[in-house]
């Protein structure tokens, strides 16, 4: 009976130092987990807001649309201008300005077309991906675009992007996603990844920067 008891007692240590060891190490692992995940959502945004800024370039707005964004991606172009030659110091002093520059032939200004997947992405980049919240199968992220009306009464273009942390985080320990959540909720701020804001004019920031 005393050996019995010996026994139970020793599985029972085991077992209260297994949970202690635990309780120390969830909160770690979802950390690690979560910062690999985050940084992933992270690079994704900020090539959508790169996208986005191109395509107001051309369009004079922002699309709600995803795949509108992605065949802009795929098959659009960017001026960009060629410059060759350059004003000097001394050439300015003298009065010289780039329009006469321009004219007597000493720089030359070329407006050319590059591939706006070329200019913003990554080689081999797979643009179609780009919708995809990596890490959970074939979920997307949000995205609108619309126009806000400031404080001094101007008209802003304005688009967002963003994943809640219930479907970036999923598959992760889902408590620590509930005291995420929570603590985010708290202190008012959306509880997940963002870029841009159609409620504000907020120059396309992140709310991780």
């Amino acid at each position: 009976m005393k050996t019995v008891i010996q026994i139970v007692l020793t599985i029972a240590i085991i077992a209260l130092g297994y949970l202690c060891v635990e309780s120390i190490n969830k909160p770690i692992r979802f950390q690690e987990q979560q910062k690999v995940r985050k940084e992933a959502n992270v690079d994704k945004l900020m090539l959508t807001r790169d996208a986005q800024v191109a395509y107001k370039s051309v369009y004079d707005k922002y699309t709600g649309n995803f795949d509108t964004l992605i065949n802009f991606i795929k098959n659009d172009s960017l001026p960009l201008v060629k410059k060759e030659g350059a004003i000097t110091d001394s050439m300015r002093e003298e009065g010289m300005t780039e329009q006469k520059a321009l004219a007597l032939g000493i720089i030359s200004r070329d407006t050319i077309r590059v591939s706006v997947k070329d200019s913003l992405f990554p080689a081999g980049y797979p643009i179609d991906s780009l919708k995809f919240v990596p890490f959970v199968g074939d979920k997307t992220y949000e995205m609108g675009a619309g126009v806000v009306v400031t404080g001094s009464g101007v008209k802003v273009q304005v688009f967002e992007c963003k994943v809640h942390n219930n479907i970036y985080l999923n598959g992760l320990e889902a408590q620590e996603v509930i005291n995420l959540n929570d603590k985010t909720e708290k202190l008012e701020r959306y509880p997940g990844l963002k870029v841009g804001s159609l409620e504000e004019a907020n120059n396309n920031a992140g709310n991780w920067e």
